[in-house]
């Protein structure tokens, strides 16, 4: 019985920290597709197709064949397919060379490979600033308007 509750314990001490930590990796397959929101604490990637918002804790991937069509909420966003929606990546965006981005991004620093598209406006916000702050005044790009 000792051995038991032993062994019990040890399962559960090697489940707590992916539970609900930043660690976990959610993948929408391609072939796949959601309908509603996503929220996670740690780092989702699409390759399929989400109608809905989308919240990662700590970042958020979009494969090449993937599409968003939402807004993105995150730390950190890798853009590879299409998004139609506000993207508001806090610390870094990536704007990969097969992306086509259609809505407005927030971020604190932004990559864009050429022939990454985007039509929208891009705000560059200082890390001490909120990213949905409508009263900051930013410096503002606006792409394909």
């Amino acid at each position: 019985m000792a051995i038991f509750n032993k062994d019990a314990r040890a399962a559960d001490d090697t489940r707590s920290p992916s539970v609900g930590g930043s660690s976990s990796l959610s993948i929408i397959a391609a072939g796949t597709s959601i309908d509603g929101d996503i929220e996670t604490e740690g780092v989702i990637r699409v390759e399929g197709r989400v109608e809905g918002s989308i919240h990662a804790g700590r970042q958020v991937l979009i494969g090449r064949q993937g599409e968003v069509r939402g807004d993105i909420t995150t730390r950190e966003a890798v853009v590879g397919g299409k998004v139609e929606g506000t993207i508001n990546a806090s610390e870094r965006l990536e704007v990969q060379s097969t992306s086509v981005i259609t809505g407005d991004i927030n971020t604190r620093a932004i990559a864009v490979v050429e022939g990454g598209r985007i039509n929208g406006t891009v705000r560059i916000t200082d890390a001490k600033e909120h990213v949905d702050s409508e009263e900051a005044e930013t410096p503002s790009l606006a792409f394909g308007r």
